[in-house]
């Protein structure tokens, strides 16, 4: 168990050093840290995110295609849109626009 939660930190760690504007998926955050299997344990953490007492931008986090998969765990099904929006990334159909433009791989930018 101490394992699981050792993980969700250093996942928040990443999470919080995402541009504002920038989205990256589960993926390339487990890959990011020697996990590439683990995308649903990223999922996990970005859940769990909420409860914390720091701010956690876990709408920045997409799924591989930048569909906002974990919009249900906002506190309304529109906000992870809104927050993204307001931040100037377009999402039209749950998904983000020009992705490739808005992806940020910590693998490139934190090395």
């Amino acid at each position: 168990m101490e394992n699981k939660f050792h993980f969700f930190d250093q996942v928040y760690q990443v999470v919080k050093l995402i541009p504002e504007g920038k989205v990256t998926s589960y993926g390339a955050i487990a890959k990011f840290l020697g996990a590439s299997k683990s995308s649903r344990m990223v999922g996990y953490a970005m859940n769990g995110s909420h409860t914390l007492n720091e701010t956690i931008p876990a709408h920045r986090v997409v799924n591989r295609n930048g569909l906002l998969t974990g919009k249900m765990h906002f506190s309304s099904p529109v906000t992870m849109q809104e927050m993204l929006e307001n931040e100037g990334v377009v999402i039209k159909d749950d998904q983000v626009q020009s992705f490739p433009d808005h992806f940020w791989d910590p693998s490139e930018n934190l090395l």
